[in-house]
């Protein structure tokens, strides 16, 4: 019997079913369109996904673009790093790479059109003034006295705001709507200014750079954009949008349709906001494992797969809310559990002696590398009669209910023998340093041939044979029990985000790692080669997630 699909559609699906059956469209075409600004974080992932899986899914179109129309803040340092991030994300565009800047010349064109219809004229108030000017939700603008200037004199002007005749900011296009609308991004707004930058493309060509609003749209119609997907605070610019299509006079309009952001609690996403926490040295740089840049969720361990399968989770509506970061650890611990070996590292050593051991041997036993997944196969790890345990997995004087090692208790070392503690040393501190202990020869594996059972289970690594590896443990940047912003805008920094181990011992196979492979380090969490500073043979290692969570589905 085949399984059923799935007949839930998100409203955008359904509005495109509609567009489909009454033949508004033919064929989709959907874009993601970062501005070369940042980096992107993972609100970003759940538009590339939308409007990628949207392409999918109807056998359209997914078309990239970068909207590079504000040369002052643009660097090819992010257009390097978009690329790659999306790359990363495994969602393959159609086609060539698109540039807004690519337009230039036609949207040039399209200005001159607004203005040989009467519909835009140049500007010389003041940015101040034009606020000024603006009026409020309650009050109407008042017309710019420049609004009534001829056709050939604002053809003129136009003009020489491109051959650089004026200053930054002594001219601007502003479109001619309606002053009194109630939508104040419909009272006039600017669609050109003046801006003597070098582009990082079109380098010195260029002196005038439309706006976002009016080039957006045109963009989007040049590329025969059928549906233009973009998040609420859009929703209010949606107007402007469509009257810029609808005025320069194409044919197929694209549709631009709203989302709800994805906002994580207790997370900052904000590029500015990011840049700051860069600047002040709180991370060492925008792929950070701390933050949610794409880079920094790559380079502490997530999976392309766990990313795709949050923002589905997350869900696509017209609701704003917020989601919990629990949800996203979720899915990467869903994702990794099936794929990783499980590996065994001492985060914090403590020396076990089995006394009984022959001092001089030492085995090979054979340990499954994930028990719930046989494919992985199975590894051969040393043993000897030092041991290193976590110092956690013994107390002197144990609570009840403690099933791992104490004095007189019989633990399990992990697929290996049967061990009791005997006696321990200390140092002039109080604090244990060595354990002595015995062991069953006959519970080789893990089990007595006699049937008797212990409730503990811990792993070690053979002391002899141990190596050393620097490890990273991550928590969130933000202090969660403040919130992300102090009273006086501050950000909130956790001070105790990162603590770094530099005497764990890890059994050494792990020396092998490479940049971005990932394991299980039992007990211990989910851990990922450093894609930065790991060298070879010389592994940096980073928490992705602890293994246990109160998240539930």
């Amino acid at each position: 019997m085949e399984k059923e699909e799935s007949t839930y559609k998100n409203f955008i699906e359904q509005i495109i079913d509609k567009d489909l059956e009454e033949g508004k469209v033919d064929k989709i075409i959907t874009r993601f369109p970062p501005e070369p600004n940042g980096y992107l974080h993972i609100g970003h992932a759940k538009s590339i996904f939308l409007n990628y899986g949207i392409a999918k899914e109807y056998n359209g179109t997914f078309n990239f673009r970068f909207d590079d129309t504000n040369p002052g803040k643009e660097k090819d340092e992010y257009v390097d790093a978009i690329l790659s991030d999306l790359n990363w994300l495994g969602a393959k565009f159609d086609g060539d790479i698109k540039y807004a800047s690519n337009y230039f010349e036609k949207m040039y064109e399209a200005a001159v059109t607004l203005i040989k219809k009467g519909k835009a004229y140049v500007c010389d108030l003041t940015a101040d003034e034009i606020r000024e000017y603006r009026g409020t939700l309650t009050e109407p603008g008042k017309e710019s006295p420049y609004r009534n200037r001829s056709v050939e004199e604002n053809l003129d002007l136009f003009e020489r705001m491109k051959n650089g005749e004026f200053a930054d900011g002594e001219k601007v296009l502003r479109a001619k709507i309606d002053m009194a609308s109630p939508n104040i991004n419909m009272r006039d707004p600017v669609i050109y200014r003046v801006a003597h930058l070098t582009h990082h493309r079109t380098g010195d060509d260029w002196c005038i750079y439309p706006m976002y609003d009016f080039a957006h749209p045109l963009e989007d119609a040049f590329e025969g954009i059928t549906h233009s997907l973009c998040t609420l605070e859009f929703e209010d610019h949606r107007p402007l949008y469509d009257w810029c299509v609808n005025e320069v006079g194409f044919e197929k309009k694209p549709q631009q349709i709203e989302f709800a952001k994805l906002r994580l609690k207790n997370v900052v996403t904000g590029k500015r906001y990011i840049k700051r926490l860069v600047e002040n040295g709180d991370v060492d740089g925008w792929d950070d494992p701390r933050l949610i840049s794409i880079s920094a969720l790559r380079r502490r361990g997530y999976t392309p797969e766990s990313i795709r399968e949050f923002t589905k989770l997350a869900g696509v509506t017209k609701v704003e809310g917020e989601v919990e970061l629990p949800m996203l650890e979720f899915c990467i611990r869903e994702d990794l559990k099936p794929k990783c070996n499980r590996m065994m590292a001492i985060l914090d050593p403590v020396k076990v002696v089995i006394d009984n051991y022959p001092e001089d041997q030492e085995e090979m036993l054979t340990i499954p590398n994930n028990i719930e997944n046989e494919e992985l196969g199975e590894r051969t790890v040393p043993f000897s009669r030092e041991l290193y345990i976590e110092r956690e997995d013994f107390m002197e004087e144990p609570p009840k209910k403690y099933f791992r090692l104490f004095p007189g208790n019989e633990v399990r070392l992990m697929s290996a023998y049967f061990v009791t503690c005997t006696d321990i040393e200390k140092d002039e501190n109080g604090n244990v340093t060595v354990i002595h202990c015995t062991y069953d020869p006959e519970s080789k594996g893990g089990n007595s041939p006699d049937g008797r059972k212990v409730k503990g289970t811990i792993h070690w690594v053979s002391a002899k044979h141990a190596k050393t590896a620097e490890i990273r443990l991550y928590d969130n940047i933000i202090d969660e029990e403040k919130g992300v912003f102090a009273e006086d805008g501050s950000i909130n920094v956790n001070k105790n985000s990162l603590v770094v181990l530099n005497n764990a011992m890890l059994e050494p196979d792990l020396m092998n790692a490479k940049p971005e492979d990932r394991f299980q380090f039992v007990r211990n969490g989910y851990f990922v080669c450093d894609l930065k500073d790991s060298e070879e043979g010389k592994p940096v290692f980073n928490r992705i997630v602890s293994l246990k969570s109160s998240f539930k589905l």
